[in-house]
C-alpha cells in the first residue's frame, strides 16, 4: 500500500491524545440515571479504549470504569466515561473516524489512522462515520479536518505533570460523550446481573 504523507507532528498529536488514556480510572457519577437514587460502588471494569501501534506491535489502551448499584431501584450503571453509548471504542477515535471520513473513503480513513498509529478496520470506520452521534467542534490542522477534542487532549498532555491526565480532565476535553444518550441507561436489575456479567466476561475474553 502506498504510504500516505502525514506530518510527523500530527502523528505525535494523535498518538499522545490516545495514549494519555492508558489505565486512567473513571469513577464518578452523581445519581442513578433511572430513578435519581443514591449510588453505591459495585465493581470496576477494564475496557479497551483503542488499539495503537507501539514498537510496530499492537498495543491495547485500556481504561477502568467503575460501576454503581442504585440503593433505591437496584439498577447497575457506569461512571461517566469517554465512550459514546453503544460503542466499544474511545470517543476521540470515533470522532477521528467521523471527521476524516468527510473528505476520504472509509478504507483510506482506516489506512490513514493506521499510519498515525491507530488500528481500526474499514467496517468499524464506516459504522462510526454513518452512525448517529452529536455534532462535535472541529479544527483544521496541517490542512486536515480534525476533532477539537484530539487537539485539546494533546495540549493537556503537554502541559500536565508527567503527561498524565485524570478522568475529569479527559471527560471535559472529550465533551462528556457518555452524556449523549438517545434513551435512559438500560436498567440492569438484580435478577439479570449474573446473566449480563457472564456475557461481558465472555466478550472481554
Amino acid at each position: 500500500m502506498k504510504q500516505l504523507r502525514i506530518p510527523p507532528l500530527l502523528v505525535d498529536i494523535i498518538q499522545s491524545s490516545i495514549l494519555v488514556f492508558d489505565r486512567v480510572v473513571f469513577d464518578s457519577r452523581e445519581a442513578c440515571p433511572g430513578c435519581g437514587g443514591l449510588l453505591s460502588g459495585y465493581d470496576t471494569r477494564k475496557k479497551q479504549f483503542a488499539v495503537t501501534l507501539k514498537d510496530n506491535r499492537p498495543y491495547p489502551v485500556h481504561v477502568f470504569v467503575k460501576r454503581f448499584s442504585c440503593r433505591r431501584c437496584g439498577m447497575i450503571c457506569c461512571a461517566d466515561e469517554p465512550f459514546y453509548p453503544d460503542t466499544r471504542t474511545g470517543s476521540p477515535v470515533v470522532d477521528l473516524c467521523r471527521t476524516l471520513s468527510i473528505t476520504m473513503p472509509f478504507h483510506r480513513t482506516s489506512a490513514y489512522l493506521a499510519q498515525m498509529g491507530i488500528i481500526i478496520d474499514r467496517g468499524t470506520v464506516r459504522n462510526y462515520a454513518q452512525g448517529s452521534f452529536p455534532e462535535i467542534p472541529t479544527t483544521d490542522l496541517f490542512g486536515i479536518h480534525l476533532p477539537l477534542a484530539v487537539v485539546s487532549l494533546s495540549t493537556i498532555t503537554a502541559t500536565g505533570e508527567g503527561g498524565r491526565i485524570i478522568g475529569a480532565e479527559a471527560l471535559a476535553a472529550c465533551g462528556f460523550p457518555s452524556a449523549y444518550r438517545t434513551a435512559a441507561d438500560i436498567p440492569c436489575f438484580p435478577e439479570k446481573r449474573d446473566e449480563r456479567n457472564k456475557q461481558e466476561s465472555d466478550e472481554e475474553r
